[in-house]
């Protein structure tokens, strides 16, 4: 891939100081040297590890992460979200999370140690705090932080952060946990809808008692109910269960206080984009895609990318 092979020279050429033209240089003699029997990424491998570039103990951008296997990364929390609590079998403890962003692109980031998730809970780490974070374990997509990972407060400066999620363009049969995707497919069922209700203030999930409703967080609230629709996708190479939430159900033309009959018709066979995150069903132990955007194609658009696409393979 080009955009990976691209970032491997520029993280090669920020380590060592070489510019560019002297890496791609050095990658090529290496190709030859090798009789072309390896990719432009692995030759560029072999040269940083040459320059005595270690990528598991440099610096990346966010990124530059796809692909990796530990993250060393500056960024800014753009979203800080409750500490939960969860037992699992014999395990119980607590789980933190936040969104971390810089200039490239968003990810992110899952607290596990105790010693982490307190700076949370005391209010050392805050929305809009720029962290540092060395030694994290890259798994779907996601940087997992245990024990043996650093997080503190950076003094760098970031201003300009991307704070909207980068989306690839992949077919559904491609597709793995972890994945922020971007694909085209048509709708072949939809469910009936279901409800939930959440809290006015955090939108977290609003339980119901004897007395009302309860927010683990701001405590006795009157709740708002949002809906939830299950659909399946089907690009022609896969097809997949999908989750929409009150937000994407509006956007697609659906309404959850109509005849679910006749709306249901207004969307079985229509083609879309979607953008979403894909997951692991651990009760049906599949994968599913839960989608936070949705457009309806535009066919200008569709023709500027089949003439690019054209262009280039010609």
């Amino acid at each position: 891939m080009q955009a990976s092979y691209d970032q491997l020279l520029e993280r090669i050429s920020r380590a060592s100081g070489l510019a560019r033209e002297e890496i791609e240089r050095k990658i090529e003699a290496k190709r030859a040297k090798l009789s072309g029997l390896v990719s432009k990424e692995g030759a560029a491998q072999i040269v940083a590890a040459e320059l005595g570039i270690n990528f598991e103990k440099q610096k990346s951008k966010i990124n530059e992460l796809e692909g990796a296997k530990r993250a060393n990364i500056t960024g800014k929390i753009i979203k800080l979200f409750p500490v939960r609590e969860y037992k699992k079998e014999n395990r119980e403890g607590k789980i933190g999370s936040m969104i971390v962003a810089d200039e490239t692109a968003s990810v992110r980031v899952v607290l596990w140690d105790a010693n982490h998730i307190k700076l949370i809970e005391n209010g050392e780490l805050k929305e809009g705090d720029v962290i540092e974070i060395n030694n994290g374990n890259i798994r779907n997509s996601e940087v997992q932080l245990s024990g043996f990972a650093d997080i503190k407060i950076s003094s760098e400066k970031l201003e300009n952060v991307k704070t909207e999620r980068s989306f690839s363009e992949k077919k559904l049969a491609d597709i793995k946990p972890g994945d922020a995707v971007r694909l085209r497919a048509f709708v072949v069922q939809a469910f009936e809808p279901r409800f939930f209700d959440v809290c006015p203030e955090c939108s977290g999930r609003a339980v119901a008692d004897a007395e009302g409703s309860v927010c683990e967080k701001h405590g006795r609230v009157v709740p708002q109910k949002r809906a939830l629709l299950n659909v399946v996708l089907d690009d022609g190479t896969e097809n997949m269960r999908a989750v929409l939430f009150s937000e994407q159900i509006d956007s697609v033309g659906f309404s959850v206080q109509e005849n679910f009959v006749l709306e249901r018709e207004k969307i079985l066979g229509r083609e879309m984009a979607f953008s979403g995150t894909v997951r692991q069903n651990k009760f049906f132990n599949n994968q599913e895609l839960f989608i936070s955007s949705v457009e309806d194609l535009n066919l200008d658009n569709l023709i500027s990318e089949l003439e690019k696409a054209n262009s280039i393979q010609q």
